[in-house]
C-alpha cells in the first residue's frame, strides 16, 4: 500500500546520509522531496502542508544542528510526525460497563463492511468475548446470506430475522438484536448496516435511526483505503451526518497509494482503530500508528511479527525442536511441521516485509512464489516416515518415486535434500556453540574452547620449532631434530606416545591375531 511513499522517502534520506552538517538548502531540498512523496501518495494537501511545515521547523532546531548524525535525526523527526498524523497512539475499544457492548459499522457500499464484521467478531472471540453478528443490511442483495456464511466460517452466531433483499426494517432488527444478546448472554453486538454507492439523505437517515435505536458504545466508519482522496470526503460527510468514534481501514494490502490512511485522522480528528490487510478472516488487527510509520520508513514491524508468531507457534514444540537441533536429531518430519506452522502465519512475502530494510528487496518479495512452500511440502509428504527420519535412505530409485509422487523433478528432490542436510549441519554447529561455518565459536562454548586450545598448542609448537639465527646453533638444532624418534599415532588420529604393539593389543582384546591389521 505504501510502497511508492516508502521508496521516495528512502531515496530522499539517502541523499543526506553521510553529511556531517545540514545547511538550510539541504533542509529545504529534503522538505521538497518529502512534499512530493506525500502528494504522490495521494495525501490530502492540507495534511501535506502541515506535515512539511512541522518537519522543517524541527529540522532547523537544536535537535538536528547539535546532533552527531543529522541525517538520522531527520529520519527520527519524520517518523515522529508520521506517528502524529496517524493518530499518535493506539486507540482501543471501549466496552460497556453493564449489558452488551454495541458496535455499529457504517460506510459506503463496497467498503467491505460485511466481511469486516466477521473479522471483527473473530478478533473479539480470540480476546475471550462472546460476540453476536446482526444482519441489519437489508438492502444489498444477499447481504444477509453473506453475513451468515461469514459468521459460520468464524464460528460466531448471526441474528438475521429478516431475509433482506429489500424486505424488513433494519432499525427494528438492530433494536431486537440487543435484547436477543441479553437473553443469550452475548457480551458484544456487532451491527452490520447498509451502504450506498454514494452519500445520500436516505443512507444518513437510516444510519442515524439505527444509532438512536441501539445507542452504540462504538460507531466505526469502514472505509476502503484504495479510493484515495474521496475516502477523506466520505469520512467527513459521515462524521457530519451520523457521527462516529473511530475509523477502520480495509484493503490495506492493495496496490493503491494509501494516502487516505495518512489523511483521515488529521482531517476528521477521529483515530484509525483497526486495519484489514488481506482476504483471510485473520487478516485483521488493531491499528498501531507507530508500527505503520515504521513500515513506511522501512524500519520494519517486528512487534507485529512477534505477536503473530506467539499466536501461531507452540512454545513447547519450539523447545523440542531446539533440543533436536542441538543433538542433530532434527528430521524432515520436524521440518515439515515447521513449514506448516509458518503457513499459519500467512503470506511469506508479508512476513518478510515486516523485517527492517526489506524495502530494497521489494521486487523480489513481490515476485516470491508462495506455491514454492506447497511444492516443498508435497515432496516431503511423498516420502515414507522412515525416509523422513533418515534421508540417507534416499537412493536414486526412491528419489525418482518421490519426484513422481509429488509431481516434481528428481533435481528438485535432490536440491531439497541438499539444502536440508546443509541447514542441519549449520544448525547443529550453532547449537553446540560452533558459530557460523568459517567463523570462530561463541565465547564460552565448548566448540570454541577446543578450537582455542588447539590453536594455542599449535602456536606453542611453532614457537618451539623456530630456527635460531646463529648458523652454528641452527646446525645443532637440525641434527637434534633428525635424531628424535617420531611419536607414533593411534588409529584415531590422537597424538601418540610409544610405538603401539598391535598384535599384543589384539591379544589383550581377545581378537583373532589377523584382526590386528585393522588396528594399524
Amino acid at each position: 500500500m505504501f510502497a511508492t511513499l516508502s521508496d521516495r522517502l528512502a531515496t530522499t534520506f539517502k541523499n543526506i546520509r553521510g553529511k556531517g552538517r545540514l545547511t538550510d538548502a539541504d533542509i529545504d531540498a529534503t522538505a521538497r522531496e518529502i512534499r512530493i512523496a506525500l502528494l504522490e501518495a495521494d495525501v490530502a494537501l492540507p495534511v501535506v502542508r502541515e506535515f512539511v511545515a512541522r518537519v522543517k521547523e524541527r529540522a532547523r532546531g537544536e535537535e538536528v544542528s547539535q546532533a552527531l548524525n543529522p541525517a538520522q535525526q531527520i529520519v527520527k523527526i519524520v517518523n515522529d510526525e508520521l506517528v502524529t498524523i496517524l493518530g499518535g497512539e493506539t486507540r482501543r475499544l471501549r466496552y460497556a460497563k453493564t449489558g452488551p457492548t454495541v458496535i455499529m459499522l457504517a460506510g459506503l457500499q463496497g467498503a467491505g463492511k460485511t466481511t469486516l464484521a466477521a473479522k471483527l467478531a473473530l478478533w473479539l472471540k480470540e480476546q475471550g468475548k462472546a460476540p453476536l453478528l446482526v444482519a441489519a443490511d437489508l438492502q444489498r442483495p444477499n447481504a444477509v446470506n453473506q453475513l451468515q456464511v461469514n459468521g459460520e466460517r468464524v464460528g460466531v452466531p448471526v441474528y438475521a430475522p429478516q431475509p433482506g433483499n429489500g424486505v424488513g426494517n433494519p432499525v427494528d432488527v438492530a433494536r431486537d438484536a440487543v435484547e436477543e444478546a441479553k437473553r443469550k448472554l452475548h457480551d458484544v453486538v456487532i451491527v452490520d448496516t447498509a451502504g450506498r454507492l454514494g452519500i445520500d439523505e436516505e443512507l444518513m437517515k437510516q444510519a442515524a435511526d439505527i444509532k438512536a435505536a441501539v445507542n452504540p458504545d462504538e460507531v466505526l466508519f469502514v472505509v476502503d483505503a484504495m479510493i484515495g482522496q474521496d475516502a477523506v470526503n466520505t469520512a467527513q460527510a459521515f462524521l457530519d451526518g451520523v457521527g462516529y468514534d473511530g475509523v477502520v481501514l480495509t484493503k490495506l494490502d492493495g496496490d493503491a497509494r494509501g494516502g487516505a490512511a495518512l489523511s483521515i485522522v488529521q482531517i476528521t480528528g477521529k483515530p484509525v482503530m483497526f486495519a484489514s490487510n488481506g482476504e483471510k478472516m485473520t487478516d485483521f488487527d488493531l491499528f498501531h500508528p507507530d508500527r505503520m510509520a515504521g513500515r513506511i520508513l522501512d524500519m520494519g514491524d517486528m512487534l507485529t511479527l512477534i505477536e503473530q508468531a506467539e499466536k501461531t507457534f507452540d512454545q513447547g514444540q519450539a523447545e523440542k525442536d531446539a533440543a533436536k537441533l542441538a543433538t542433530g536429531d532434527f528430521t524432515l518430519e520436524d521440518f515439515l511441521k515447521q513449514m506448516q506452522q509458518l503457513r499459519k502465519l500467512g503470506s511469506m512475502s508479508k512476513l518478510m516485509g515486516m523485517l527492517p530494510g526489506m524495502g530494497q528487496f521489494r521486487e523480489q518479495l513481490d515476485n516470491f512464489d508462495e506455491r514454492e512452500i506447497d511444492r516443498i511440502q508435497a515432496i516431503i509428504q511423498s516420502m515414507t516416515p522412515a525416509e523422513r527420519a533418515n534421508p540417507k535412505l534416499l537412493d536414486g530409485s526412491r528419489r525418482a518415486r518421490i519426484a513422481k509422487g509429488s509431481g516434481r523433478q528428481v533435481s528438485d528432490v535432490n536440491q531439497l535434500i541438499q539444502r536440508f542436510t546443509e541447514a542441519s549441519k549449520m544448525m547443529k554447529q550453532l547449537a553446540s556453540g560452533g558459530g557460523m561455518p568459517g567463523m570462530p565459536g561463541a565465547p564460552g562454548a565448548s566448540f570454541g574452547k577446543r578450537a582455542g586450545a588447539k590453536q594455542v598448542a599449535q602456536k606453542k609448537k611453532g614457537k618451539g620449532a623456530r630456527k635460531s639465527g646463529n648458523p652454528a646453533k641452527a646446525a645443532q638444532q637440525a641434527k637434534a631434530d633428525a635424531e628424535k624418534k617420531p611419536a607414533a599415532a593411534n588409529p584415531f588420529g590422537m597424538p601418540g606416545g610409544e610405538e603401539i604393539d598391535y598384535e599384543k593389543a589384539a591379544a589383550d582384546l581377545n581378537l583373532p591375531t589377523d584382526f590386528s591389521k585393522f588396528l594399524k
